[in-house]
């Protein structure tokens, strides 16, 4: 690996300003190759409770400091992430996987939530409420909640860290970070650059760790966390409310999904086609926001089965670092193992394959892009959130019947809806039971729009001016005598 700043990559963790060690250390593997790229220290329990420690203390001093510090902080690191984008991406696709192209976006999508929330700090508006009795005045404030404890997934390992850190320091909490165990390099390398931007000792804390349970469960029962935010799956993250109760810690949670992607026969074909591709594809169809279930109406199911078998099979799947790759590695074998059993399942139970459903044969951590048509409900994948890049289309014949079937699913992430009817894009904005809805899109992820789901896919919301008030408290204010 060439990188322009060869410091950037730390093998360390990040504790109160300094870089420590542990007396063990866990491996850090190319998941396109399983060659090895570092090892790292493997903290516990101790240096959990040590790093929680320093953020409580750091917080005392971070909580008075005024919007303008924490935006000039903020915009700081915002600079040095871009500046540094190139090595950062690099360190990412090594981890990860992803292709390098998309990873270059990763850290662009990542520091524009550094960018927005310096621009925040300054507008944590309280109010003043008119009083119950002439005498009375009322007035309430936001102030930050405390030390903030953030567990981040593997498959956007720089941007999901930038969603929940940068409201939280320009709140006016500190951090401790406990990065995915696979990919907590391009965390590092965020600390890194955190430490170049002036932040003072104590406010970003970064464990890392290979028993992550461990660690999880310091960071849900210590009594100086004061707030949880967590990415991953909707198993874990039940666990994590269920131990942040006992210490009734405020939790905001983004988990499963199992997005249905609705084609209406009146939609553009060629838009949906395109959209389809994005969210299905992106980052080798490992996100939570990717279109699990394509519902397409009979009028133009066969055209667009075609069309999109024919476009899959042009994506050029193999190592991230080579140029024209779209989709990258598997994150690992359980990965791949999964997907496998998925597509051998379907076919087993009616599904027609288009291409693909098998090991990329000279990069054998890839899955080639899989279409799968005649989908239906009795197939495993109708009902597990995929995670690889297989597109299992499903027919539908009217408009009730696919807002039934969209909505017949524990989660409730993201959807998405092509339609050229004003009217219909409409109903179905308000019938899906998402927190999400693309119409006429399948890229829903900005920086200005609050990221989030309801039923198991989670609580709360990230980004938009929405992602700071899950950092603060409300306090209320109440004058008497003032007459």
């Amino acid at each position: 690996m060439q990188l322009n700043d060869p410091s950037l990559l730390k093998t360390q963790a990040y504790v109160n300003g300094q870089w420590v060690s542990a007396s063990g250390t866990f491996e850090i593997l190319n998941p396109y190759n399983q060659e090895l790229i570092a090892r790292v220290p493997d903290m516990g329990k101790a240096e959990t409770g040590q790093a929680i420690e320093m953020a409580g203390l750091a917080f005392e001093s971070c909580k008075k400091t005024t919007s303008t510090e924490r935006a000039h902080l903020l915009k700081q690191w915002y600079t040095l992430m871009m500046q540094h984008q190139e090595d950062l991406a690099m360190i990412l696709t090594l981890e990860q996987g992803k292709p390098l192209a998309e990873a270059k976006g990763e850290i662009a999508y990542g520091a524009s939530f550094v960018e927005w929330f310096a621009e925040e700090a300054r507008r944590s508006y309280g109010d003043v409420v008119p009083g119950h009795g002439t005498d009375k005045r009322i007035i309430t404030l936001k102030q930050p909640v405390g030390v903030v404890a953030a567990i981040t997934p593997w498959n956007f390992p720089n941007a999901m860290i930038t969603r929940k850190v940068a409201p939280a320091l320009a709140a006016g909490c500190t951090v401790v970070l406990k990065p995915a165990e696979a990919t907590p390099l391009s965390a590092l390398a965020l600390a890194e650059l955190a430490e170049r931007a002036g932040f003072p000792p104590g406010v970003f804390n970064i464990v890392t760790t290979a028993n992550p349970a461990e660690v999880g469960a310091v960071l849900t029962s210590h009594p100086t966390v004061k707030k949880l935010t967590f990415t991953g799956s909707t198993k874990v993250g039940k666990l994590l409310m269920a131990q942040s109760a006992q210490t009734v810690t405020k939790v905001s949670m983004e988990l499963g999904g199992n997005a249905p992607f609705i084609v209406f026969d009146d939609a553009d074909l060629q838009a949906a086609i395109e959209g389809a591709i994005a969210a299905k594809y992106r980052n080798a169809g490992q996100t939570c926001v990717s279109a699990n279930r394509i519902y397409v109406q009979a009028g133009v199911y066969d055209d667009f089965v075609s069309k999109l078998a024919e476009v899959s099979a042009s994506l050029k799947t193999g190592n991230g670092m080579t140029d024209g790759v779209v989709i990258g590695p598997l994150i690992n074998d359980k990965a791949m193992q999964f997907v496998q059993h998925l597509v051998a399942d379907a076919q087993e139970k009616g599904a027609k394959l288009w291409g693909g459903g098998v090991k990329n044969t000279q990069h054998i951590h890839c899955f080639e892009p899989t279409v799968l048509s005649e989908a239906y409900d009795h197939m495993q994948l109708r009902h597990e959130e995929i995670f690889g890049p297989v597109a299992p289309v499903y027919r539908f014949d009217t408009e009730e019947e696919v807002v039934k079937k969209a909505n017949d699913t524990p989660y409730g992430l993201a959807a998405y809806c092509y339609t050229n009817d004003l009217n219909r894009s409409w109903r179905m904005s308000e019938a899906l039971d998402y927190g999400m809805v693309g119409i006429n899109t399948g890229m829903i992820s900005t920086t200005l729009a609050p990221f989030g789901g309801v039923k198991d896919s989670g609580v709360g919301r990230e980004g938009s001016k929405y992602g700071l008030e899950e950092y603060q408290e409300v306090k209320y204010i109440g004058l008497g005598g003032m007459g």
